[in-house]
């Protein structure tokens, strides 16, 4: 039995497919999702989404959105989404780094919870780069 995946951003359609399992960030938590599973409507957090198919495993990362959940349908409603082989360690240390330097005063002008969101953002998008390291997208 699997359940039908639906990951959409503003970007336009990143993956649509059956799954035997979606794992992803959850607002208050990781969240696991099978077939026939309870429905669910929440908020989700910038983190790694993976979605387990008889092919194996496919990996994204998305920047936070909105779950929705039916006994045969997972819709992720993405800000925005990347596939895990289009994600650049480099550049999320690079950001990661600008959005610490940004909290410390180091440039200026600083919009505290901008620039807090936007560490939260760059930490979330190494993390997910280090645990999706090896994954097909």
């Amino acid at each position: 039995m699997t359940i039908h995946v639906d990951i959409v951003s503003a970007e336009g359609s990143i993956y649509s497919g059956e799954a035997d399992r979606v794992f992803l960030p959850g607002k208050m938590g990781d969240l696991g999702i099978a077939p026939r599973h309870a429905p669910l409507l929440t908020t989700l957090r910038p983190g790694a989404v993976r979605v387990q198919t008889s092919d194996g495993e496919k990996a994204f990362y998305i920047t936070g959105g909105i779950l929705e959940v039916q006994p045969h349908l997972v819709s992720i409603l993405a800000d925005s989404a990347l596939h895990a082989h289009d994600l650049d360690e480099s550049e999320a240390l690079a950001a990661r780094e600008r959005a610490r330097e940004a909290l410390a005063g180091k440039h200026g002008e600083v919009d505290l919870t901008r620039a807090q969101a936007e560490l939260v953002q760059a930490e979330a998008r190494y993390r997910a780069s280090q645990q999706l390291k090896g994954h097909s997208g």
